[in-house]
């Protein structure tokens, strides 16, 4: 995903990115923890991932997101916890909770030049980022798994912002993301999203 550092994602004056951050975040934790076990390893909308193997992509992007909140350089780390048990998940899951919470405390992080896989951009921009993220993949496992989670549209919308600024309308060569899908204009926004993303909702 491209994104330049010179245009940062757009929030409410009132809004803190980390909240809708961490929100995002506990939504996705609230629909892997009610993956049933016989779903781990069924198919998901992201066609890289198994619904195991995207839990243990969201484990990794946590501990991303802790490491670029104290500074470091988030392409070190790796983008799957590789030989994660499914019983161990949740254990996994609350450390990097916790991390990233103790990482972004000081609301300075904002400010600060975060570097992430696709350029160093502002950490609000950088959260913005996340919050799609974690909102786009929480509809893949929730679509696996038959789920329906209750989106909160503050969220949905900030991810929106958030693609729509950072993918563009025609060709995603060497992004992670195919090409986005026509939708009708008043589907919920959750569609829109997905579908911006390159899923079919």
């Amino acid at each position: 995903m491209t994104h330049s550092e010179n245009t940062p994602m757009p929030t409410a004056a009132d809004d803190d990115p980390r909240e809708s951050l961490l929100k995002a975040i506990a939504l996705a934790g609230r629909t892997v923890a009610a993956v049933r076990p016989e779903q781990w390893d069924g198919p998901t909308p992201c066609p890289e991932f198994t619904v195991r193997r995207l839990a243990a992509h969201l484990v990794a992007v946590l501990r991303r997101i802790a490491l670029a909140g104290r500074g470091g350089d988030v392409t070190t780390l790796p983008t799957v916890v590789e030989g994660l048990a499914d019983t161990a998940w949740q254990e996994a899951w609350d450390a990097g909770v916790r991390e990233v919470e103790e990482a972004w405390a000081d609301p300075a992080v904002l400010g600060r030049t975060l570097i992430l896989p696709f350029g160093s951009i502002p950490g609000a921009a950088a959260a913005a980022v996340w919050t799609s993220e974690f909102t786009v993949h929480t509809w893949d496992v929730a679509t696996a798994t038959g789920q329906q989670p209750d989106w909160d549209p503050r969220l949905v919308a900030i991810s929106d912002a958030a693609m729509r600024r950072g993918l563009p309308a025609g060709p995603r060569d060497g992004a992670p993301f195919g090409a986005a899908v026509d939708v009708d204009p008043d589907a919920p926004a959750i569609d829109r999203l997905v579908a911006w993303c390159g899923r079919k909702p």
